[in-house]
């Protein structure tokens, strides 16, 4: 379908979406940032036929924005911090899954290293915000 002068661009539309606000966090950013990394390592395993490791990388991977997403809705602080724990134990699943990747050949070194310092760098950051609250 071809676009009109009527029909809003992509760009108009998300400015008319509601706006959430764990979107202004930046753990929540670097999350989501790290959760489409893991997706494509998951893509890249998919095509391996490692479907049920494709899996359980993506759901680790989303549950790091999702969490801080969720946590961000609630009535009290307690209940945010223990999302954000969740959140930072699925960031140590995901750098275990790595870990196990790499020993069997399956992601290369260099990924690996540059997943983790990013895993590392997001831990850090959600501890800090935590005890911010």
């Amino acid at each position: 379908m071809n676009s009109t002068a009527d029909e809003p661009s992509v760009d108009s539309s998300r400015s008319r979406r509601p706006h959430w606000r764990f979107e202004d966090l930046e753990i929540w950013r670097l999350a989501r940032q790290l959760a489409v990394r893991f997706h494509q390592v998951a893509d890249r395993l998919d095509r391996r036929r490692l479907y049920r490791y494709a899996e359980q990388l993506r759901a680790a991977g989303l549950s790091l924005s999702n969490n801080i997403a969720e946590g961000s809705g609630s009535s009290h602080k307690q209940e945010f911090i223990q999302f954000l724990n969740v959140s930072r134990r699925s960031l140590f699943e995901d750098a275990s899954m790595l870990l196990v990747f790499e020993t069997l050949g399956l992601i290369e070194t260099a990924e690996v290293d540059e997943l983790l310092s990013a895993c590392d760098i997001l831990s850090r950051k959600i501890a800090n915000f935590s005890r911010t609250l």
